[in-house]
Formats: C-alpha cells, structure tokens, sequence
C-alpha cells in the first residue's frame, strides 16, 4: 500500500497538529514514492545559472509551469546550452522545496525535444530487448585470436575505415580485410546495416565483424539504435565488435555486441593482434630456449663425465672375467692331474696285487674293472671339461648382458627428462606435456608426451 493510499486512510488525530515544516517533509515523501523518475517536455523560461554551478529554471507549457533545479554534477552528459525560450525534454524525479512549500522537478538529464523524444524511444528499446535477454553474457561469443578474415561494416567513404584499415594493415598485415560498405546515416541505413550482416553470415567468408562509424549527435547515430540492426547482430554466428561513435557514446549496438569499442580504431585493435609485439616476444622465447638448450647439454656432458669415471668401462669387467676363467682354468687342470695320478697310483697297487696273485680270472677281473674306470674316467673328463665349457659362455653371457653398450644395442634406450636431467624408469614420473630426451646406441631424439597408457 502505497503512502497516499495511507495518508487516505488515516483518520486525524484531534491533538496531531502538523507544523509546516512536518508537512512538507511529508508531502515531498510522498511524492518521491508515488512518481517514479519520469520524461517531462516543455518550455525553458526563467533560466537562473548562479556562481554554484546549478541552474534554476521553469518548465512551461501553453496552461501551467512547474520549477525545475538541475544540480552541477548532473550537468556534464548535457551536449547544448539551455536558453530560455529552447523546447526541451528533461528526465527528473519529483520532490519538494521544503522551504518554501512547492514542489519542483530534480533533473537528471536535459535534451533538446526533438533528441529528447529519440532518447525516449533509446531506453524504451533497450529495456525491452533487455527483458528478450539480447544483452546476457552467455551469449556473447569469444572474438578470435587470430583471424584469417576481418569484415568491416560502415561506410566506404568515412574517415573511420581510412583509420581502421591503417591499424590492420599496421597491426596485422596477413588478415584479409573485407568492407561491406553502407550507409551509416539517414532514411533506410538501418536496413541496409542489416542486410550487410545478413550478407557477411550468408558468405561465411569473414571470422570476425566490425560494425563502425565515427561520432556524432544521438540523431547521427540513431541508425545503430535501431531494432533490426540489434536483431541482426544477435543472429549473426560471426563474433562482431561495435566501434561506434566516441568514448562517450552508446547506442544499441554496443550491448548487443559481442564486444564494444570505444572508438572505431579501437574496434581494430581489438581484432587484430599486433604482429610486430608477438615477432619481438618470439625473439625473445627463441633466445631463451637457446640458453636453456645449451645450459642442458652443458649439464648432460657434465653428468656423461661424472658417469664415466664412477663406472668401470666394459672393456675392464671383461678383463677381470677372462682372469677369473683362466683362474678356474689352471684348477682344473690341478684337479684332472690329481685325478689322474691318484688312479695311477691305485692301478699300480693293483696291478702288483694281480701280479702277486697271478690268478687268470682275477686277472681278468680286474682288467674288466680297470676298462671300466678307464670309461668312467673319459666320461668324467668329458663331463668336466662340457661343464667348464659350459661355466665359461654362461658367464661371457652374463658379461654381455650387464653391458650397457649391449643392451642398447638390443634395441633398449635411456630416457631422459629434459627439465629435471633424471633418468625416467616408469610412467609414472611422467605428466603430459613433459619434455624427454632419447638416447638409442647411435642417437639422441628429442620428444615431448603427448598421453600416457599404463599397463
């Protein structure tokens, strides 16, 4: 229930009496609920500009007048000089001077009346395609980094694509740039704004679109603020930028937009890398990666030292185990001879005892038994000599598989990461993206990991 509907209701108290002052506060209270900041056309007649900076006039039709006080700070958006006898349009809110018992009007915003009445129509449009959603950020699209393609829609003739071709060509000489060119102002630019949207999405021949045009007053630009040209960029898959008018000016464009410029130059800067700053910071990473590269390899021939003289080369384990192998050799040898003078000396033994004897059959006996340990002995030997034989490629084996030229060469190679120069032994010290060095027996290759498969 609104403060009038109270006042209404509210039977007086006979001991309430109001003093003036009571009365105007509450009066302007209830004016200040009841009207909402409102649009008020009329007359400009006693204009009074004190040394504050406010300015006092009244507002005046044919049949009544209301005073109106547009304070300093509310006057800088103001683009004429209000003179007494100027039609305008003024947006305030309504109040009360307290002092002397009136009520007045607080502008907030003054227009000649024929820019007043397209301000009017300006905020009547956007609330209602605010309401549609046609400003909501999910729906604005990313413009890209680095387009092969640059659209520009504005006049041929202005000195708006003048500039703005000089900052792509400046800035960005391997774009193409296509112009659209329209009319920007008048009878049936609007349209003709539209379809060149329209055109440039039928095409599919430009990656971003600039929708341009240089300053003016708010009639100059109304094109822009028209309802087809914000349903046309809302439409559009292309990502476009608006770059129109000057810093201070706005139109429907602009929120419809996937991004707003200030000016039309900086609509092409906001579509175009500057190639000559990504040559000089390429430079610069290619210096860095140089120094980078060779402060690795200095790490790594470094490291190839140190590896070299804490392991033993191949050549010297060699050695030892040919020493090893003549070592068990020459013991072999020892115990074959021991073997065979022991069997001698029990040949003989017997030998003297088949002679003392002399028995034929013992004799023949024994001559059995000696063929018989003459076969176990070659057996033996034989056995001996397989197993030592056998002892000897075991351990050439076992020297061949501990060599780490060997394994190398059996297709094996040492992995290496580039940013820590730590040996890799499982995929599990490796993230995406890591750098990695490969050294196979007879090369290096450099790589970088794109996925990781665990088994």
């Amino acid at each position: 229930m609104s403060n009038m509907s109270l006042i209404k209701n509210k039977s007086p108290e006979p001991n309430d009496i109001y003093t003036v002052s009571r009365l105007n506060r509450e009066v302007r209270s209830v004016l200040e609920d009841v009207f909402p900041t409102i649009w008020v056309q009329g007359e400009i007649s006693n204009l009074a500009e004190p040394a504050s900076g406010h300015i006092y006039f009244t507002l005046k039709d044919n049949n009544a007048q209301v005073r109106c006080a547009m304070f300093k700070n509310r006057q800088s958006g103001v683009r004429f000089k209000p003179e007494n006898g100027m039609q305008v349009v003024a947006r305030a809110n309504i109040g009360i001077y307290e002092g002397r018992g009136e009520y007045q009007l607080i502008i907030e915003s003054l227009e000649p009346a024929g820019a007043g009445q397209l301000r009017i129509a300006f905020e009547a449009l956007k609330q209602k395609l605010l309401i549609e959603g046609l400003f909501a950020e999910e729906h604005k699209k990313p413009l890209p980094r680095f387009p092969e393609a640059i659209g520009i829609i504005t006049s041929a003739t202005s000195a708006a694509v003048q500039d703005i071709l000089s900052i792509l060509k400046r800035r960005y000489p391997f774009g193409n740039v296509i112009v659209y060119p329209v009319p920007v102002q008048g009878e049936g630019a609007a349209i003709k704004i539209a379809a060149a949207i329209e055109l440039a999405e039928q095409r599919n021949e430009c990656d971003v679109l600039i929708l341009s045009r240089g300053g003016g007053s708010l009639e100059d630009l109304w094109s822009f603020n028209e309802e087809i040209v914000a349903r046309a960029i809302f439409a559009t898959s292309i990502p476009i930028v608006s770059g129109v008018g000057h810093e201070i000016d706005f139109t429907i464009a602009d929120f419809v937009a996937d991004q707003r410029a200030p000016t039309p130059s900086a609509a092409a800067e906001l579509t175009s890398p500057n190639m000559i700053e990504m040559v000089t910071k390429f430079k610069q990473y290619e210096e860095k990666l140089i120094r980078c590269q060779k402060q690795t390899i200095n790490h790594l021939r470094q490291h190839i030292a140190y590896l070299s003289v804490k392991v033993p080369h191949p050549k010297q384990h060699l050695i030892e185990l040919m020493q090893r192998t003549d070592e068990y050799s020459i013991r072999l040898r020892h115990q074959i001879e021991s073997i065979l003078f022991n069997k001698k000396i029990i040949f003989s033994s017997s030998l003297s005892k088949i002679n003392t004897l002399n028995p034929v059959h013992k004799v023949s006996r024994q001559l059995e038994k000696v063929n018989q340990i003459r076969t176990q002995f070659k057996q033996s030997m034989r056995l001996i000599l397989e197993k030592s034989n056998n002892n000897i490629s075991r351990l050439n084996h076992m020297l061949n598989t501990v060599s780490p030229i060997s394994t190398l060469d059996r297709g094996y190679a040492i992995v290496t990461n580039t940013k820590t120069n730590l040996i890799v032994t499982g995929a599990k010290e490796l993230s995406r993206g890591d750098k990695l060095r490969i050294k196979f027996s007879a090369a290096e290759v450099n790589s970088i990991v794109d996925e990781i498969h665990e088994n």
